[in-house]
């Protein structure tokens, strides 16, 4: 191979600082093919010297530009005749494709729906504001954003978020992505801490640490696009309920982390990888996550969705934050129902999506309501249908503890034959295992409002008179059922706990185990994989805060030597320090005694309590 096709290899693998932004216009711009070069310097001035009106000039440099490409296609051969070496470019630029994970998004964006792979992403479903448009208009979604558009000069054009002209100027942050090896066409990428960021996240920690917001609003003043302060604070303002705050600060976290983004990394071909073991990495799927929760709150369900199947993507092996608890969910808000229920018919064979709680009721709930759809034929209404009622009603018998919370969450009373019923009954919920109980009303806490339409609770209680009718006929299924359930429930993973905490569904958080719930959660790293990939670690302090209550902490604010009791002293410590710490240790002890003494006196109560309250119901 000459040096001119090496050239043209190197030209079309290695892309431009910023290949998704177009500084004119701020808008995402569209890739080059290899063959669609610009004219030559030369050929542009003879064209520019030639012109001599408006409408001639344009038509003249398009025709210039098409015998441009035509030219530089003939010159890709220079003195090699023959398509040998046309094969062999073809060859290698598949290769490198595959290798590059470009091809299927090169394939599939020119292909139907159906051919696509079932996580494939579209750029233009990530943009809320396409969303808001279709439902809303143009006109009102984008007011005067176009003359603010033009006035902002220090931002790039990114596809997760639009950056607004109210967040301070972007500077290199200490964030950096690598390429850590390739497999079978899938590359596994991870964020890398410069050690200028290290000191800034020791410096966060000790902010957390602290129990002041305050210090952590201090750190963000001087680091605005610090990932982790981002995201703690972000959850600061949403309990304040400043949601447009909270939302911002996500959002301008995961500009931080795109503008770090790798040359190859790409986010709609699904086959780039980021390992949630590693702690770099959890900054990009925490943020995602709850940007895919913003979404669904303003409404924007359709971008939801495809945020949800982007990090779905990025590790869809070990799913860390257990993402298929909540694809069905985006999916039927969003009416995506077909690509519910192909998710649910090629994931089956190898994941058993029916063993979980929520893509058992969801998969015929989207089977029923695509069967009411307008565009399908008889045929296919019949058969969708059909299906659902059978999917049901294994739902209804492997998850029989589902039905009586899902009633009462949609206000419907059942009535007293199924109520009574001791396979749908009180007992049935209490003796299931916890971890099913967990996922149960994870499930019902979430989707319960998808099943108040009147004709779905009609076919629901048809279908639940079928499965009592075999539970009273002693089919085997039911027996089979109820072993298979008592035996695979016993522990939930990790990721589902990660799921319950971040989802904040109410209800849910009381199923968790005790060495979960006992232990601190903190916002910007929930329940922490017990196999982290640690690529630095803190310094070593003198003395650590660890197991200290807010008493302990308080003294610590004051006297920056307190040691609590117990803790050995430090190595040349002096023994006026050792005294100091003594005493503080026995005002402490004496502080506690005082506090548990205390006994709150009730406030004297009227001869007659209930005289005030049948005044007011009079």
């Amino acid at each position: 191979m000459d040096h001119r096709t090496c050239s043209l290899l190197l030209q079309i693998t290695e892309p431009d600082e910023d290949p998704q932004s177009d500084p004119d216009t701020g808008q995402p711009a569209q890739s080059r093919l290899p063959n669609e070069e610009e004219p030559r310097e030369e050929e542009k001035a003879e064209n520019d010297a030639n012109e001599t009106s408006a409408q001639s000039a344009k038509t003249k440099k398009k025709k210039k530009k098409r015998k441009g490409k035509k030219n530089t296609d003939g010159q890709l051969d220079g003195a090699v005749e023959g398509d040998d070496e046309l094969r062999d470019i073809d060859s290698l630029l598949e290769r490198i494709e595959n290798t590059n994970g470009l091809v299927h998004q090169i394939q599939n964006s020119s292909g139907s729906a159906d051919a696509r792979p079932l996580l494939y992403v579209e750029h233009r479903n990530l943009n809320p504001e396409t969303e808001l448009k279709k439902i809303f208009g143009s006109r009102a979604v984008m007011g005067d954003q176009r003359a603010r558009q033009r006035q902002r000069l220090h931002h790039r054009s990114t596809w997760l978020t639009s950056p607004k002209n109210t967040w301070p100027k972007f500077s290199k942050t200490g964030i950096t992505m690598s390429l850590l090896e390739t497999k079978r066409g899938v590359q596994y990428f991870t964020f890398e801490h410069q050690r200028d960021y290290q000191q800034v996240q020791f410096k966060f920690l000790d902010a957390v640490e602290s129990m002041d917001p305050n210090n952590i609003v201090l750190l963000l003043q001087m680091n605005p696009y610090h990932v982790d302060s981002l995201l703690q604070l972000s959850d600061v303002c949403r309990l304040q309920e400043d949601q447009e705050m909270a939302r911002d600060l996500i959002e301008r976290a995961l500009y931080s982390l795109e503008c770090a983004f790798h040359p190859v990394f790409s986010l709609t071909s699904g086959t780039c990888r980021l390992d949630y073991c590693r702690p770099e990495n959890r900054g990009f799927f925490l943020a995602l996550f709850k940007h895919v929760m913003f979404l669904e709150k303003r409404g924007c369900l359709r971008t939801a969705l495809e945020f949800c199947k982007l990090i779905f993507s990025l590790d869809p092996e070990n799913d860390p934050l257990c993402m298929q608890l909540l694809i069905d969910y985006l999916a039927l808000r969003a009416r995506e129902y077909s690509f519910l229920i192909r998710m649910f018919d090629e994931w089956e064979a190898h994941r058993n999506l029916s063993l979980l709680p929520n893509f058992a009721f969801s998969a015929p709930l989207a089977l029923l309501q695509s069967s009411q759809q307008e565009d399908v034929s008889e045929q296919e209404q019949v058969t969708s249908y059909e299906r659902a009622s059978r999917l049901i009603q294994q739902a209804l018998l492997m998850f029989p503890g589902v039905l009586i919370p899902l009633l009462d969450a949609c206000g419907v009373q059942p009535d007293s034959a199924v109520a009574s019923h001791p396979f749908f009954g009180v007992v049935t919920q209490i003796s299931q295992p916890t971890a099913l109980s967990q996922l149960t009303t994870l499930y019902v806490g979430r989707c319960h409002s998808l099943w108040k339409d009147p004709s779905v609770m009609s076919w629901l209680e048809q279908n639940v008179r079928e499965v009592l009718r075999l539970v009273d006929s002693n089919d085997p299924v039911v027996k089979e059922r109820e072993l298979r359930r008592k035996t695979l429930y016993q522990s939930a993973p990790r990721n589902i706990h990660r799921h319950v905490i971040l989802s904040e569904i109410k209800g849910a958080n009381a199923a968790l185990p005790l060495d979960i719930s006992s232990q601190p959660v903190l916002s910007f790293d929930p329940v922490p994989p017990l196999n982290s990939v640690v690529s630095y670690t803190r310094p070593e302090r003198t003395h650590r805060p660890s197991n200290e209550g807010t008493l302990s902490l308080f003294f610590r604010s004051l006297l920056p030597n307190f040691n609590l009791q117990g803790e050995a002293a430090a190595e040349g410590e002096d023994g006026a320090v050792r005294d100091l710490n003594r005493g503080v240790n026995r005002l402490m002890a004496a502080m506690r005694d005082m506090l548990a003494n205390i006994q709150f006196q009730e406030p004297p109560r009227e001869d007659n309590p209930d005289e005030e309250g049948d005044e007011e119901w009079d």
